[in-house]
């Protein structure tokens, strides 16, 4: 059996998992997710929040056995060798507590301790029918970054939060 691995490019993070037997899977990820992955969060009301992942942010990578990360794949990250290339190995990710927290300006995305480097950061708010995609990144030496979106107050969305070297956050946020 192999294991391959669709991760976001930009951060690492492993989104989803295919163990199979027989031939290779595709090294494009648009041949196995098409126009993008889409990641659901369950909303208080009942309905479902779809996150869509581009799939021209998305890699593809073969990689030893890792059984969690079927059941957890956004607590697995994959680095990559000096020519760019998926190391076959999957890192896990340090785990935190989701600091995360929805305002009527913007998303705060907090993890616990200060990395000696600045981290990339992803983030996706469903928003009825629109998906607000932010980027941006944690300066070096602190924990936290803001970045900005308009939100209305009260409202519920599907996030998926994605921080090099940290976990992923999937989940359903109100905004305060």
């Amino acid at each position: 059996m192999t294991l391959h691995v669709v991760y976001a490019i930009g951060t690492g993070h492993v989104v989803g998992a295919l163990a199979h037997t027989g031939a290779d899977a595709p090294a494009d990820a648009a041949a196995l997710v098409g126009r993008a992955l889409p990641l659901r969060v369950a909303l208080s009301d009942g309905s479902i929040a779809t996150l869509p992942l581009s799939a021209g942010k998305l890699g593809v990578a073969a990689v030893d056995d890792e059984p969690g990360a079927l059941a957890d794949p956004l607590a697995f990250g994959v680095e990559l060798t000096s020519e760019d290339k998926p190391k076959p190995e999957l890192v896990r990710l340090a785990e935190w507590d989701d600091d995360v927290a929805l305002a009527k300006d913007g998303i705060t995305i907090k993890v616990q301790v200060p990395a000696n480097r600045i981290t990339p950061v992803v983030a996706l708010i469903s928003d009825e029918q629109d998906t607000h995609v932010l980027t941006g990144e944690i300066p070096a030496q602190q924990a936290q970054v803001k970045l900005p979106v308009t939100l209305t107050a009260g409202s519920e969305h599907g996030v998926l939060v994605l921080a090099a070297g940290w976990s992923g956050h999937l989940g359903m946020e109100k905004v305060t």
